[in-house]
């Protein structure tokens, strides 16, 4: 492969499926680590995830909504994310039900029963042409899959496992968490639930998460080797503190920044704490990585209110329910504790749908149908929900420094007062956001990625606070994010055969796989 992008009606590139024995296998961070690898050898590699369940998302330059794993493994890839990444993305408003966005933008709910019982099937034909076009113009396309390609009772409606790997006619490798236990297990039992024809394209597996010395491993390795008749493409250790973007759950995606806080000493006197409320459907809770990155702060997920009470700031995040999250505040006390603290002039930050869960009155007939429900009355906002999804890429001023953020929400805010408009242009005319004393509000994802806005916001924080904590003024998060993306790509590079990965790419499925039966029933 070349380093040269491919012109467009170019010979198709090389293509890779990296699928997994469960969810949360790693296929996010081994997908992420063969673009970073890739584009380290000067090849012109493109990440691609058919459909991904997520809310965490992103909006990329055109305006398109995309899963944020795939933007991260588009920086990986060292290039812009595009809606031909990722182009299904169902972010679940219930246990039952996900609004469908197509092509970057939202398209209607959809039940899970209705989705699988036919508007997926609908959908293979666009991803297979985003697929297409990426590998036209690119030298390789690394493929994410989804949950397992194992899954028996989804296989007729699979777009993102082997039904794309079947239409497209790429190899896969299968990435398995030997943390978890039974790796080996899980290795056959996936391949042996497959049929003939998707086993044909089972190029071999990936360990995931190996703890000590790998000669242990190897007599499994072989056996496996001769059970399936595929070998094993790397085994990769357990690595702390990969700061990748969570496609779900309940954890800051750069934990180990967060550890690592504690333990390096803070600039200031004084650490920070900052209390996250782990509202239901929580979206974008990556918002509070840039936080976690700075030595000093602290910051952790809390489901009480007297997880409040040492905080020096309380962060609302954003949610794809937010009359449902404010429901969930009530009941839990956690709303009395946030409006106590405020009267108090303690220090709480709401982004998105926690902006909005801060206003007087939300007007809800389009996400939860709610009509007009209270807010929690402490920014001087209204907030009704539009059936056009507002997204954007703005950027402008706060405190005095420049901010880059990116907005994903049905709500629209009208603001009767404050002191100030929290982000502006830069000449006094507010775009975005409100501020009444120590709370804030922002529609603005990711704002507090700008290095100088968010020490700037930390020492405001601190002065309401009481804490002599002072900012690190050399901690630069896009850095960060550049250093952990190159972990990533050492983790390949040392510790998989690249040549033979590289073949497998370049070259296809080998031939003469056996199968393994039973195969699929």
């Amino acid at each position: 492969m070349s380093g040269r992008r491919k012109a467009a009606g170019s010979a198709v590139g090389g293509g890779l499926l990296v699928a997994g024995t469960t969810s949360d296998a790693g296929k996010s961070v081994v997908t992420a680590g063969i673009c970073r690898w890739l584009v380290r050898q000067g090849v012109s590699v493109a990440p691609f995830k058919a459909q991904n369940m997520s809310l965490n998302s992103f909006v990329t330059r055109e305006g398109a909504e995309i899963g944020r794993a795939q933007a991260m493994q588009a920086a990986a890839a060292r290039i812009e994310p595009t809606a031909l990444m990722n182009p299904v993305l169902l972010k679940p408003g219930s246990d039952r039900s996900s609004q469908v966005v197509l092509l970057g933008k939202p398209v209607g709910e959809l039940s899970a029963r209705g989705y699988h019982a036919g508007r997926q099937e609908q959908l293979l034909g666009t991803v297979t042409d985003c697929l297409a076009e990426l590998r036209r113009t690119h030298d390789a396309v690394i493929c994410e899959g989804a949950g397992s390609p194992a899954e028996i009772n989804l296989r007729r409606t699979d777009i993102v496992n082997m039904g794309i790997a079947r239409a497209a006619r790429i190899p896969v490798v299968v990435v398995g968490d030997i943390d978890r236990g039974g790796v080996f297990a899980s290795f056959f039992g996936t391949t042996a639930l497959l049929s003939a024809e998707d086993q044909a394209l089972v190029a071999g597996y990936l360990v995931n998460k190996f703890r000590g010395d790998v000669t242990l491993l190897e007599p499994g390795l072989e056996m496996l080797r001769g059970l399936t008749g595929r070998r094993t493409y790397g085994v990769l250790p357990y690595a702390h503190g990969l700061g990748i973007d969570e496609e779900d759950g309940l954890r800051v995606s750069l934990r180990g920044a967060v550890r690592e806080s504690v333990v390096a000493p803070p600039a200031g006197e004084d650490i920070l704490r900052v209390a996250v409320c782990a509202v239901p459907l929580m979206s974008n809770f990556t918002d509070v990585d840039a936080l976690a990155a700075e030595p000093g702060v602290v910051v952790r997920f809390v489901d009480r209110p007297e997880e409040l009470a040492d905080a020096d700031l309380v962060v609302l995040p954003g949610t794809r329910g937010t009359v449902r999250a404010l429901a969930w505040l009530r009941e839990r006390g956690l709303a009395d504790a946030v409006v106590r603290r405020a009267a108090e002039g303690r220090p709480v930050l709401g982004i998105c749908g926690g902006y909005q869960m801060l206003g007087e009155r939300i007007d809800d007939e389009v996400e939860s149908r709610a009509g007009t429900v209270d807010g929690l009355g402490l920014l001087p906002v209204r907030v009704r929900f539009a059936v056009e999804k507002t997204l954007a890429r703005p950027t402008g001023e706060a405190l005095g420094e420049r901010v880059e953020g990116y907005e994903i929400h049905h709500g629209v805010a009208q603001v009767s007062g404050g002191d100030a408009a929290f982000m502006s242009d830069g000449r006094g005319n507010a775009l975005d956001g409100c501020r009444v004393g120590a709370v804030w509000g922002t529609h603005w994802h990711g704002s507090l990625e700008s290095d100088g806005f968010r020490r700037a916001f930390l020492r405001a924080v601190a002065r309401a606070a009481g804490r002599r904590f002072v900012p690190a003024p050399d901690t630069r998060f896009g850095a960060l994010r550049e250093e952990q993306l190159d972990r990533l790509g050492d983790l390949i590079e040392e510790h998989a055969d690249t040549k033979a990965l590289l073949r497998l790419i370049e070259e296809g499925v080998p031939e003469g796989l056996p199968f393994v039966p039973p195969g699929a029933p």
